[in-house]
């Protein structure tokens, strides 16, 4: 993973603190060294209080750096402005969460859209039906017109799925996007991401407390009190 044109995430003595300068201050990452290529399919791991969301965090770019460097798709982002960071952001980067944050007002349809909606407005027609292959990809093609109340917890979140990846992003951050299923419902989600990391090239970082899940991803990273112990290729 040494070349460039293969990675599309890249952290350089990445830190994170909290309160800096104040007696209350609190370092929660510490100098993290971490690449992604872009066919990873990686599982991050650790204890409650580890630092993961904190790390997804700046990797989404939904947070800054204390101090080091985040380099996505070759773009370092340590002096970006917010403009250009959410623009990075919104065309680079989907997201999977926990709890699925579908709008209860708008169909499965309209839910999968909104990423383009809110940086383009209107939807044209070549993106609805992007969207509608999307959730056909998903095996929702029949809900497209359902409202997320009217679908089970496992069909939301394959509407969630859909909706990050709507604009081809090249690297989806899944935060426990399983925590809330029942084992069979959460292998099934498992295996869409599984699938379009290998159908569309879509780097996958997924964060998770199942080893039985992590174990399946191709590595895992484990942070432990803010510092990676170890990254290995699972056997």
């Amino acid at each position: 993973m040494s070349d460039a044109a293969s990675e599309v995430l890249r952290l350089e003595a990445l830190s994170k603190s909290y309160n800096i300068g104040l007696p209350n201050e609190a370092e929660v990452l510490h100098e993290i060294d971490l690449v992604i290529g872009r066919s990873d399919f990686a599982a991050l791991v650790g204890p409650s209080g580890s630092g993961k969301s904190t790390l997804l965090n700046l990797i989404g770019l939904l947070d800054t750096p204390s101090s080091g460097e985040l380099t996505l798709l070759g773009q370092a982002t340590s002096g970006m402005a917010d403009a250009g960071r959410t623009t990075l952001r919104g065309s680079s980067i989907g997201f999977v969460f926990q709890f699925h944050h579908l709008i209860q007002a708008f169909s499965a349809l309209d839910n999968v859209l909104m990423p383009l909606m809110l940086t383009r407005g209107k939807p044209d027609q070549a993106a609805i039906e992007r969207a509608r292959e999307l959730l056909a990809a998903v095996g929702l093609d029949t809900f497209a017109d359902t409202r997320p109340n009217r679908l089970s917890g496992g069909q939301q979140q394959r509407v969630a799925i859909a909706r990050a990846l709507i604009t081809e992003p090249a690297l989806l951050l899944a935060d426990e996007p399983t925590g809330n299923l029942d084992t069979r419902t959460a292998d099934e989600v498992f295996e869409l991401f599984r699938r379009f990391n290998r159908e569309r090239g879509c780097a996958v970082l997924l964060v998770t407390h199942d080893p039985r899940l992590s174990s399946t991803c191709d590595r895992t990273i484990n942070l432990v009190d803010g510092r990676i112990v170890s990254d290995a290729m699972n056997a």
